[in-house]
């Protein structure tokens, strides 16, 4: 019996068919790219102080000097959320005295800013902070929109799948387009933030979803060859193009209603698509919808000019591929014996920490000195080649070894960035940029090494579940950026303690290179510095014939 790549074959592996299934699906990535960290400029926060009303009776001078002051990178700044007393200072004003000379600030008393705020427009003309008024007692709300997104992205993980082998992939890639460009469209007009959150939380379902079905169906129409630059340097190289004309996008549009219109506009683009990315033959066989899939395969032919059997897709050796009834497997299986626990464990924790370490890193931009676009910019640029460094790094090399050194390298430029002396803005951007080049490119490799570790009947799974835990990382890394408020190194010396961190437990973990695929629990591979008694050579035979069977606890 052959099997579906060997019935294709004569398609060849990289023909206009095949060129353009690439490309057409990696360009359906790039609204992903801009939709996932449009955040950053929809949620800035620009600088601002508390309002004093043009009504109030006072001096020019008492004007000037009724919001308190605070040394901020060694300049005088006013204080965001704290005014003088209103009623102290127009007193004051009237009795003729001056600030400073003849009253001490230092002790006169404070309030909050009882008549609102404004907002710099140096670099944001309006943002949902600035229309919400989301600062002082009300910022805690500005990363919870964000985690709220990821929150969103969390449980489109958890239906993509299941809806695609349901209804097909094309259908749900667009349907899934559709709920990130429709719903993106109606937070335009929302009326709150509540209202605004709530879509957001849609958006990051379908935002993750389309990205997902677009890598499932690439992987399943491509050939084998092809299918790994396909799922490396194609969608993860287009989300970070889409990445880049995030601050394009934004540099040109400052008001976040009329940028988040310009951003639907793409998403409106890829409908015509419908007409040339086709279902995946693969799930039509699995659905035994043979006719489809040699409809498919005979236009593909035409494509790449060449002559295709009379019939492609026998039935009957078909049916015969299909699987039997697959043996349950459950998530307690995951943590069966103490060797795949630990290493399942330490897989969360390397997908999770790994995850805060980028989603911190790109959420952080506006907050690094100079230009916020630009840095925004450089943020996705080298995102580029950290893909290609992994893709390369993948081929030749160790998997422990090059995830845990572009770990360390990250983590270790991120703590450096400490001791950059004032005035030497330039170099902690630098250094931001390069620990952003370490963690993507160990971001990139993760995928292939879970999937190397694990065996085959529980191998999607695992991933699944680790992938998971990269979710509760982008859930939490809102919060790592909220800290720079309070401290500007600070965030940068707690991701780059976690990432020194989770780079030597990948030290831990067995080696995948080279070596077979488990196909059973038994012949996974042991965790580095554990002790085990040594095994007979008849009980490792037994051991490599053995079928284990799955239960739950």
């Amino acid at each position: 019996m052959r099997d579906y790549d060997e019935v294709t074959a004569f398609l060849g592996k990289w023909g206009p068919f095949q060129r353009l299934i690439f490309f057409l699906l990696s360009a359906s990535i790039i609204p992903n790219g801009f939709n996932g960290m449009s955040v950053v400029f929809l949620a800035g926060t620009p600088e601002h102080h508390c309002r004093v009303p043009d009504t109030a009776n006072l001096s020019s001078a008492w004007r000037n000097h009724s919001i308190p002051v605070r040394l901020q990178d060694g300049r005088e700044v006013p204080q965001s959320c704290r005014r003088y007393r209103l009623a102290t200072i127009v007193n004051f004003s009237a009795l003729g005295l001056e600030p400073g000379r003849d009253v001490n600030l230092e002790q006169l008393e404070q309030e909050g800013c009882l008549d609102g705020w404004e907002f710099s427009q140096d670099i944001y003309m309006s943002t949902i902070v600035t229309e919400w008024s989301l600062v002082c007692e009300e910022d805690w709300k500005t990363p919870l929109t964000t985690s709220l997104f990821f929150v969103g992205v969390l449980l489109g993980s958890f239906v993509s799948g299941q809806l695609s082998d349901r209804f097909g992939r094309k259908t749900i890639l667009f349907a899934t387009m559709a709920v990130q460009t429709g719903f993106s469209f109606l937070q335009i007009f929302s009326i709150n933030w509540e209202m605004f959150t709530v879509l957001f939380v849609i958006v990051g379902m379908g935002q993750i979803s389309n990205y997902v079905v677009a890598f499932i169906l690439g992987t399943e129409i491509l050939g084998k060859s092809v299918r790994i630059i396909f799922s490396t340097l194609g969608v993860c190289t287009f989300f970070a193009i889409g990445y880049m004309l995030l601050p394009l996008f934004a540099y040109f549009i400052r008001d976040w209603r009329m940028l988040l219109l310009a951003l639907t506009v793409p998403g409106v683009l890829c409908v015509p698509l419908w007409w040339f990315i086709p279902e995946s033959p693969r799930w039509l066989i699995s659905q035994r919808r043979f006719k489809e899939a040699e409809d498919i395969i005979q236009k593909a032919a035409k494509i790449n000019n060449v002559t295709a059997p009379v019939v492609v897709f026998d039935p009957v050796e078909q049916q015969e591929q299909l699987p039997l009834k697959q043996q349950k497997v459950f998530i307690l299986d995951l943590f069966r014996t103490r060797n795949i626990a630990t290493i399942t464990i330490m897989s969360l924790l390397l997908w999770m920490l790994t995850s805060v370490g980028y989603f911190a890193l790109s959420l952080n931009t506006p907050n690094l000195h100079g230009d916020p676009y630009l840095n925004c910019f450089f943020s996705a640029l080298i995102e580029v080649p950290a893909y290609i460094a992994a893709w390369l790094l993948l081929r030749t090399l160790p998997r422990r070894y090059v995830i845990a050194g572009v770990l360390f390298f990250g983590g270790s430029v991120l703590l450096l960035i400490q001791l950059v002396p004032a005035g030497y803005n330039f170099l902690s951007i630098g250094l931001a940029m390069l620990g952003k080049f370490g963690i993507t490119s160990a971001f990139a490799m993760l995928y292939v090494f879970t999937a190397e570790l694990y065996p085959t009947l529980v191998r999607n799974m695992a991933v699944g579940v680790a992938s998971m835990a990269s979710r509760v990382g982008s859930i939490i890394a809102p919060y790592f950026v909220y800290l720079g408020a309070y401290n500007r190194v600070l965030p940068y010396i707690l991701m780059g303690s976690l990432t020194v961190l989770i780079g030597i437990i990948t030290l831990f973990f067995p080696e995948s290179f080279g070596r077979t695929l488990p196909e059973t629990l038994e012949q996974m591979q042991k965790v580095k510095g554990f002790r085990y008694g040594k095994k007979t050579k008849g009980s490792m035979e037994k051991e490599e014939n053995s079928k284990v069977i799955i239960t739950s606890f």
